[in-house]
């Protein structure tokens, strides 16, 4: 069974950059879609962007496209987000997600990691 740890998350200005890191382990990374998913404080759990099992394929949601960029290492059993010119409603738990299907969806995703918070002050 992968397991999925998040890392990287923390506080930084609006305009700063932040790297989140999700190491896998116990499991076939490279069999997985992986994707980010974020939830701000009293709202639903949303796509941020996700990337096809060989990393060939990206997609982002409309509100991070050409701030965001996933990339993954399948040697390193690791996928990687990073955020650059974050904005305050960039804040938010930041999950880790491992799915069979490409995009995935909420419903799709066969594992989550804990979650890493970031938060952008203004």
């Amino acid at each position: 069974q992968v397991q999925l740890v998040e890392s990287g998350g923390g506080l930084v200005q609006a305009g700063g950059s932040l790297r989140l890191s999700c190491a896998a382990s116990g499991g076939t990374f490279g069999t997985y879609a992986m994707g980010w998913f974020r939830q701000a404080p009293g709202k639903e759990r949303a796509f941020v962007a996700a990337i096809s099992w060989t990393g060939s394929t990206t997609t982002y949601a409309d509100s991070v496209k050409g701030r965001f960029s996933i990339s993954r290492d399948n040697a390193r059993n690791t996928v990687y987000l990073q955020m650059n010119s974050l904005k305050p409603e960039d804040t938010a738990v930041y999950y880790c997600a491992a799915s069979n299907a490409f995009p995935p969806s909420k419903g799709s995703v066969n594992l989550w990691g804990q979650g890493t918070q970031v938060t952008v002050s203004s």
